[in-house]
């Protein structure tokens, strides 16, 4: 198991001083790779760099994305953080089944801006949901209370190194990146079938089919068979 495997994402994050305590957070506990996804502030900022303390390394280092997918190119196994539960067939996770696990993986956790969190389109692109337990008549904790409460745990996990994963090193589990390839080759098809129709449902569509792939936890060979599949679909008899 590997800290450098760990990432954390921030999804459009709208307070300096938040993003500053977040990689003080990360750096507590081990912890070096952190991205942002369209900060609303200015980064790095003097505010940013002040409240990180003794983390101005990982701010410099951290990468600044436009949009979420492109963050994900890196990331194997990705958990966003919730502090309600969706109405998604999608694997919801508590901090305890942390522990099930493969962190010789690259796992991402995502967290939402301050406002409003994220949304069923961004948690479509996850793996599992993670609720952190808290009052059930005021769940909503600060980015980087959670990020904090996140990070302790899974350092605690990776030190005492718990988790023992069986599955043959010969399956190779697709990628972030490989997947989302996947998914807008299979789009591409079905735009040029006409397949969505009725253009006002097809972004919720495309939010379902993309919750579909994305927890499959699909293999690079299982990649290539859809991908064979989807082809063969063009093929006129």
């Amino acid at each position: 198991m590997n800290f450098n495997n760990i990432s954390f994402i921030l999804h459009k994050p709208q307070l300096s001083e938040n993003i500053g305590l977040c990689a003080r957070a990360m750096k507590n506990f081990g912890f070096n790779n952190l991205s942002l996804i369209d900060p609303k502030p200015i980064f790095p900022n003097d505010k940013i760099i002040a409240t990180s303390v003794g983390a101005k390394d990982i701010i410099k280092k951290s990468k600044v994305f436009s949009n979420l997918e492109k963050s994900l190119t890196k990331t194997d196994i990705l958990i966003a953080t919730s502090a309600r539960f969706r109405n998604k067939n999608i694997k919801h996770i508590s901090l305890d089944e942390l522990k099930k696990i493969n962190f010789t993986k690259r796992v991402s956790f995502l967290f939402g801006s301050e406002a409003s969190g994220l949304t069923n389109d961004e948690v479509s692109y996850a793996d599992y949901t993670l609720q952190i337990p808290s009052n059930s008549k005021f769940r909503s904790l600060n980015l980087s209370h959670s990020l904090v409460i996140v990070a302790q745990t899974v350092s605690h996990l990776i030190s005492v190194n718990k988790a023992d994963f069986q599955k043959s090193k010969k399956i190779q589990t697709a990628t972030k990146k490989e997947i989302s390839s996947m998914l807008n080759f299979c789009l591409s098809i079905l735009e040029n079938q006409n397949f969505f129709k009725q253009k006002a449902k097809k972004p919720i569509m495309v939010e379902n089919l993309r919750s579909i792939f994305y927890k499959m936890e699909l293999s690079k060979k299982e990649i290539r068979i859809l991908s064979s599949v989807f082809a063969g679909l063009t093929k006129k008899p």
